[in-house]
């Protein structure tokens, strides 16, 4: 199997579709509309009855000029003022009917379309959520936060946006359209005709504006996710930003994508105002037209003046629907674009695919034996990280990882916790291939703690039970007196009920250091792996972290990757690891004695406290 980070053009590489083959751009727009009939499938019966409801609203008020018509030729004079009152009575009455019919189908349109489509968006906003968290570490590391910020939130809001009003804006004009244009021929053939004259012409502004705005549009949603991206990173690492003193250059790079971002919208309102007005003046002298020719038909009495007065409703219904049919490409370019970025988000194969038969472990719980065979690993093919690896780890024993930056370290404890999966050969727990391990299983048995020890939005409580969410109070406070963290933990505020605030940022980094502890001594792993886990801490800190070492790694495998030697004393045995290879294996004693590698870089950490 072949491990590498390169972009497919399912997700990422959708980003920049305007310079995507003509094939390729096919198959996008195929994926959407894939992934818009999936979402739309539970919904069917639903679709069906909002069709027809909206066939009978729509005849409804078509049917009111007509009524108009027999009302001014039938119900006002030269007939007889009874027989007329009594015919306009009648058409009045029909007229109110009508418009309340017309009246009760909408509300029960827009109440049923807006089920149907906040139903959607639910599921959509789910599989993505849930696809993005089931997606391997190597999707994550090179598809940055802006951008899944961007798909959840500008994304689906383009889709809302079509489903709450794209649609019924394309049925309501795409009925109205065709039901006034056979009615303009049944009222009068000739006009009708007249009328119809410049429909050619309507159907080729109407292409090239489809054609034009489907460009705009996408470039629209493209710098809108810059401008999210932009912001979300310079916000993510302010700390930087400021110590570095960014914020100038970073503004000056926000303001050309918001520039950019502003100049995409201005395109789209000026393609958008071309389309309106033309649609709107080809309209009005359409209009002006029939007036003239109507009105010398009427003067001719060839044409009843309720005819000629329907006529010119009707055109009014037919040419207003155009332009709302502007406002719907703009709606569905819109959606089109975020539906192509989503899909290709979503049909993104996880590089460390689950396994279609998952194994179960010899014992039904993991022992903790780690073992690497023939492993060879590389990001990049041509540069491989771990060469050739071959190494076991019994059951219950602390191995340290020690080397220069590069070495292979993480990359090793990566592999362990099935982050990425070996190039080729084998990492095996308790003989069991990791590639062939039930999920839960694996993250059940091995846990990683680093260096960022993130804390999420919460109370302390909350983020020690993380790896256990079912973990009772009890549990939770026996696990942070466990490794040291009961009484910091005792004295804050509101105690395990404390909000940690914006990832954990109220704590210092060693408090934070003991929570990710209890945490992981709370989910109580086979395997446990602290990768840098106290290059951030001060000497008090550390102090009080290599006491709850001792506890969290009692009775458990475990991997640590330090550069502080301080950690290493306590390993059972030191790996040290140069360009993916083990160059020395033993107890840390017998590595000092040896004056070899590890003996240099522990008389240089001894050099470094004096």
């Amino acid at each position: 199997m072949t491990t590498t980070t390169t972009t497919s053009w399912r997700g990422v590489a959708s980003e920049d579709q305007d310079e995507l083959p003509e094939k390729v751009s096919v198959l996008l727009r195929d994926r959407s509309r894939r992934l818009l009939g999936a979402l739309l499938k539970p919904y069917r019966k639903k679709i069906g009855l909002l069709v027809a409801i909206i066939v009978v609203s729509n005849a409804a008020g078509l049917s009111i000029p007509f009524l108009v018509s027999i009302g001014i030729d039938e119900g006002i004079p030269p007939i007889t003022r009874g027989d007329g009152a009594a015919v306009l009575l009648t058409v009045v009455g029909v007229i109110l009917a009508a418009a309340i019919t017309q009246a009760l189908t909408r509300r029960a349109f827009l109440i049923l379309s807006g089920r149907i489509g906040q139903g959607t968006l639910l599921e959509l906003r789910r599989r993505v959520f849930d696809h993005f968290q089931r997606l391997s570490l190597s999707f994550h590391e090179q598809y940055t936060s802006g951008r899944v910020i961007s798909r959840l939130t500008s994304d689906i809001e383009a889709i809302a946006e079509l489903l709450q009003s794209g649609f019924d804006a394309l049925v309501k004009a795409v009925l109205t359209m065709a039901g006034t244009a056979v009615l303009l021929l049944v009222l009068d053939l000739h006009l009708g005709l007249l009328a119809l004259v410049p429909l050619p012409f309507l159907l080729l502004f109407t292409r090239w504006f489809r054609r034009q705005s489907a460009i705009v549009y996408r470039r629209t949603r493209e710098t809108v996710a810059l401008v999210i991206v932009h912001f979300v990173e310079s916000m993510t690492g302010i700390r930087a930003v400021q110590a570095f003193r960014r914020e100038p250059r970073n503004q000056e790079i926000f303001e050309q994508l918001n520039d950019d971002y502003r100049g995409a919208n201005a395109r789209s309102m000026q393609l958008g105002a071309t389309f309106m007005t033309g649609i709107k003046l080809i309209g009005n002298l359409t209009i002006g037209g029939v007036l003239l020719y109507g009105g010398w038909l009427a003067v001719e009495g060839e044409v009843k003046v309720g005819v000629l007065a329907a006529f010119l409703l009707y055109l009014r219904q037919f040419y207003e629907p155009m332009q709302e049919v502007s406002q719907f490409y703009n709606t569905l370019q819109s959606a089109g674009a975020a539906l192509e970025k989503l899909s290709g988000v979503l049909e993104e194969e996880p590089s460390v695919p689950e396994p279609r038969e998952p194994a179960r472990l010899p014992d039904g719980r993991a022992r903790g034996k780690v073992r690497f065979e023939g492993v060879r690993f590389a990001y990049v093919e041509e540069m491989p990280i771990l060469p050739r690896l071959d190494l076991t780890v019994p059951a219950g024993q602390t191995v340290a990882l020690v080397g220069a930056t590069g070495a292979g370290k993480t990359t090793l404890a990566k592999l362990i916790s099935r982050f990425y999966d070996p190039t080729d050969g084998r990492v095996l727990l308790d003989g069991v291939d990791l590639r062939t391990l039930d999920e839960p299983a694996l993250r059940q048995a091995v846990v990683m703690v680093t260096q960022e020890n993130f804390l999420f939005s919460g109370t302390v409580a909350d983020n020690i039970r993380f790896g256990r969410p079912d973990a009772t109070d009890r549990e939770v406070r026996e696990a942070a007196k466990a490794i040291g963290a009961h009484e910091f933990v005792s004295s804050l505020p509101d105690g395990y009920d404390t909000e940690v605030g914006k990832r954990g940022g109220r704590m210092s980094a060693g408090q934070r250091q003991l929570v990710a502890f209890a945490r992981a001594f709370l989910a109580d792993p086979a395997v446990l792996i602290l990768d840098e886990a106290t290059s951030s801490l001060d000497v008090p800190s550390e102090r009080l972290v290599q006491r709850a070492l001792r506890t969290i790694l009692a009775d458990r495998t475990a991997l640590i990757i330090a550069h502080r030697l301080s950690t290493v004393e306590i390993a059972d045995r030191v790996l040290v690891m140069d360009r993916g290879e083990i160059v020395e294996d033993g107890p840390p004693d017998r590595l000092i004695a040896a004056s070899g590698r590890y003996a240099g870089l522990h008389q240089a950490w001894l050099e470094s406290l004096s």
